[in-house]
């Protein structure tokens, strides 16, 4: 569904503190609209669809806003949002953690999905319906140090041994095509491929991250900007929030609509795909949240703190300065 997890390099530090001031965000938009971005982390997927409806319906122009929906290109969501060649940015907490202990001043804003749906997926005739079955099979992934420290975490719960799996980079190969040919099980967002699967009648067994660890309950995937975007320009950050978070209540509330929006915007989309996914997902965005975005600083500090101490990370996060629900509607 999307490469996620990079960590962004210390040469963004250089990119940030000389961004060009032609940011798109400094142009003048259509009609005395201010000309504003957004770059997705992936193709469009209905993760995205509360921004695709903002622009349809028009709640971004009632913000003072005109906004370009991008993609990330050469260059990731994260490292674009950073430099400030992008205004916003579709990104996940693991990879904003990473970036800030490396100094990368980019900050989550809204949590797009209130918790986390990922999880280990393999055809149910591999027999693998818990961590302990994980031994002795191969995993597909992007060759990701987390990958490794998650699947080790998940299998020393059940007294399983990491090591005897054996670990293989993917790519960006379909989970249908290697779990037939290279792989037994990989990791995946259920929302996605998981209804995909469903669709395909292609019976699979999941393992979540939730069911056997509350730290692995992070926010996957958020909404990002960077800091200079926060100090200097704060009601832009305001008003893009109130058309995206008017765009996601949509999306809730009538997942059939949302859907159609998201696939007339992107015509190539798999349109049955789109229509199964946006059902499984409209309840999932919010779900137990008082508001759609809202991030809790605890969830913050235990996916940090384990990330800290299973050695993927250098120092601990300061994890109060990494998220804010400052510019969420009230």
């Amino acid at each position: 569904m999307k490469k996620w997890l990079f960590v962004v390099v210390c040469s963004m530090l250089l990119l940030s503190a000389c961004s060009s001031k032609n940011s798109t965000s400094e142009k003048n938009g259509k009609k005395g609209l201010k000309h504003i971005s957004v770059v997705l982390d992936w193709t469009p997927n209905t993760n995205h669809t509360g921004l695709y409806v903002a622009k349809e319906k028009g709640y971004f122009k009632d913000e003072g806003l005109d906004v370009d929906i991008i993609m990330p290109g050469d260059a990731g969501a994260d490292q674009l949002v950073a430099s400030g060649k992008a205004d916003f940015g579709v990104s996940y907490q693991e990879g904003i953690t990473q970036a800030r202990i490396q100094g990368v001043p980019i900050v989550s804003i809204a949590a797009i999905i209130q918790h986390n749906t990922s999880g280990f997926a393999s055809p149910k005739e591999k027999n693998i319906s818990s961590p302990k079955d994980f031994e002795n099979k191969t995993y597909g992934g992007w060759g990701s140090p987390v990958e490794k420290a998650v699947l080790s975490s998940l299998m020393k719960k059940e007294k399983a041994n990491v090591e005897k799996v054996d670990i293989v980079n993917m790519g960006d190969t379909d989970f249908f095509t290697a779990v037939k040919r290279d792989i037994d099980f990989a990791w995946i967002y259920y929302g996605w491929t998981g209804v995909e699967a469903e669709l395909r009648n292609e019976k699979i067994n999941m393992v979540y991250l939730t069911d056997y660890s509350d730290k692995l309950d992070y926010y996957t995937p958020v909404l990002s900007t960077n800091e200079k975007m926060i100090a200097k320009d704060p009601e832009t950050v305001k008003h893009f929030l109130a058309a995206v978070s008017k765009g996601y209540k949509f999306a809730i509330d009538h997942p059939d609509d949302a859907a159609d929006i998201l696939i007339k915007a992107v015509p190539d989309i798999d349109a049955k795909l789109v229509k199964a996914s946006q059902k499984w997902l409209a309840p999932k965005y919010q779900d137990d949240a008082s508001r759609w975005g809202e991030q809790k600083l605890s969830v913050w500090e235990n996916y940090s703190n384990w990330m800290y101490d299973n050695g993927l990370l250098e120092k601990k996060l300061d994890s109060e300065k990494a998220f804010t629900n400052e510019f969420l509607p009230k």
